[in-house]
């Protein structure tokens, strides 16, 4: 007898699909891993009792066989900063057809906390693992360097990978923005970051800004920082704060664009003759902000490249023949190149 839509008492299994369908369990089971010599209309038939009755395969089961799960775990510090939605897209749209599926975990850019997430998600036997950043506890890296599967680390270059890397070099990005802010003539220059003790890629843009500036023989006049989210609100405070500290200022280089939309909107509301007595610059080209009154200076990040990138890596390593895989995979690092976006918040050289 076919079990009834309104039973919750357990979960469906392979005979419910074979009652509703007509066909054999093994009829079902094969039309289901798509595996052996089945009709194209007892297919049909079987996947359309499948999603009639909600039936979800199994694929622990199936998964105790190859100890792996078609899931790839993707482990990201935030979801509200607005870099990595698009860094997920660019996954998602990757994996889309390659049956592997994302899995997201956040960790709130705590190291213990991606020790937590990360023992977790590899407990389930992913096929992969994407993880931000190149930074983590000795716990972490030791698990990622075991993990028996792909491992690729995104969004930074500047430093060693456990496996695959894919990112672009922020140090170098800090450098190249300072050289673009001095030949535009600017050189009384104040820095405003968020998450600076644990966002390693802001610290890391930082310490290359301060390169590009000592390059010049110029120094940063003043500093804010911020040790929580990134937010327009925050970013008028920071600045109102630092003009008020150092009115003298003709240049507010942020750690991201959303401090920076903050900082502008205040220097408009107030005034100032933006770019000519004061520039501004963030970074990471977040397309949100297009609407201002002004384009803010910024830098492309290169996130759903990144991301798309990372899981083409992951898909390919996953599906390595066995052969391959005893082999190993050398370690490869992929650099992408971001561009600066001068917008109306620069003076033109």
């Amino acid at each position: 007898m076919a079990r009834s839509p309104h039973d919750t008492r357990r979960p469906l299994t392979l005979r419910d699909v074979s009652e509703a369908s007509g066909v054999s369990e093994m009829t079902v089971s094969r039309v289901l891993r798509n595996r052996g010599d089945v009709s194209e209309t007892t297919r049909e038939r079987v996947l359309e009792a499948a999603r009639r009755l909600g039936y979800v395969p199994n694929k622990i089961a199936g998964a105790l066989a190859s100890q792996r799960v078609n899931l790839v775990g993707v482990i990201i510090p935030s979801f509200s900063n607005l870099v990595f939605p698009e860094v997920l897209s660019g996954i998602s749209a990757e994996l889309e057809n390659t049956g592997l599926q994302p899995v997201v975990g956040v960790t709130d850019y705590s190291a213990e906390k991606e020790e937590r997430v990360l023992y977790e998600m590899l407990s389930w036997r992913p096929s992969g693992v994407i993880i931000a950043g190149l930074e983590h506890s000795g716990n972490a890296r030791a698990m990622l360097e075991n993990a028996g599967v792909p491992v690729v680390e995104i969004m930074d270059v500047d430093g060693a990978g456990v496996d695959a890397v894919v990112g672009i070099s922020h140090r170098r990005a800090g450098r190249h923005m300072a050289e673009a802010i001095i030949a535009a003539g600017y050189r009384r220059i104040g820095f405003l970051g968020t998450k600076m003790p644990e966002d390693h890629r802001a610290r890391k843009r930082l310490e290359g800004f301060n390169e590009g500036l000592a390059a010049a023989g110029i120094a940063l006049v003043d500093t804010e920082f911020y040790s929580g989210g990134s937010a327009l609100s925050k970013g008028r405070e920071m600045t109102e704060a630092m003009l008020a500290r150092s009115p003298d200022l003709d240049f507010l280089y942020y750690s991201n664009d959303m401090i920076g939309a903050g900082g502008l909107l205040y220097c408009l509301e107030k005034g100032f003759d933006v770019p000519g007595q004061l520039g501004l610059a963030g970074f990471n080209g977040v397309e949100l902000l297009d609407g201002l009154p002004r384009k803010l200076a910024t830098m492309d990040a290169c996130r759903r490249e990144i991301g798309r990138k990372a899981a083409q890596v992951v898909a390919r390593r996953a599906g390595a023949t066995a052969d391959e895989a005893a082999g190993g995979v050398e370690e490869q690092v992929i650099e992408l190149q971001p561009v600066i976006e001068l917008g109306d918040t620069i003076r033109r050289p």
